[in-house]
Parts: structure tokens; C-alpha cells; sequence
């Protein structure tokens, strides 16, 4: 992976799990390795996102790689929102440079205000 894209993944503040069209796991952010844990983290990658859910979520998307599969122009689509955690979730495709798609990630869009000081370098 580019070290430039794998470092704006790396560095987001949300879960990132990217799959494959075959729905294995082929990277994990940092993040996403330490919030899913319990579950085997880092050890995730390269098992099949199907094996952790359950048939519902597994239909679901299922029907969401389909969707994209259809036109180079349905490349996202909202899930749910995460009450417990005030975030929107997303399904996103990924395409190659022809438009080809060749996975999918999940998005996280936090609806918490930042509460982090604007341009606070620590050095007060």
C-alpha cells in the first residue's frame, strides 16, 4: 500500500477494516485493531468478515456489495447510527483506477463536537 494512503488511514481517529470482494479482511488501522480486540484484533487480518456476523448483517451486505457492483457511481450508502457512540455509519466502495471495483471499507463519522484546542501544539 502507498505509504502516503496508508498513513491517512493509519492516522484517522475511527475504526477502519478493509475487505476484499471476497469479504476477507486485508488491513486494519490502529485503531480498529485495539476496538476490536476482544475479537482477535490484528489477527483479524486476512479471515472473513462474514465469520463476525450474523446472517442478517451478512445479508446486508451482501446487498450493499451488489449495489456498488452495479454502477461505478453507487459508492456509498449510510448503514445505521451508533446511538451509544454518536456516529453514522457508512459502507464505502473502493475502485481500482478503471472504476473497477475491488472492495469496500466501513466509515465512521463521529457526531461528537472536537473538543481539542484549534492549532493547540501542546508546547504552553
Amino acid at each position: 500500500m502507498n505509504a502516503f494512503f496508508k498513513s491517512v488511514i493509519d492516522q484517522d481517529r475511527a475504526p477502519v477494516v478493509i475487505c476484499d470482494l471476497n469479504h476477507v479482511i486485508v488491513y486494519m488501522n490502529p485503531v480498529a485493531e485495539k476496538n476490536y480486540e476482544k475479537w482477535g484484533g490484528a489477527d483479524l487480518v486476512g479471515k472473513r468478515l462474514m465469520d463476525c456476523h450474523n446472517e442478517k448483517s451478512r445479508e446486508a451486505i451482501e446487498k450493499v456489495v451488489e449495489w456498488f457492483k452495479e454502477s461505478v457511481e453507487n459508492n456509498i450508502i449510510y448503514t445505521f447510527y451508533n446511538e451509544k457512540q454518536n456516529k453514522d455509519v457508512y459502507m464505502v466502495a473502493l475502485r481500482d483506477d478503471t472504476g473497477e471495483l475491488i472492495g469496500y471499507y466501513e466509515k465512521h463519522e463521529y457526531r461528537n463536537r472536537e473538543m481539542m484546542e484549534r492549532y493547540d501544539y501542546g508546547d504552553k
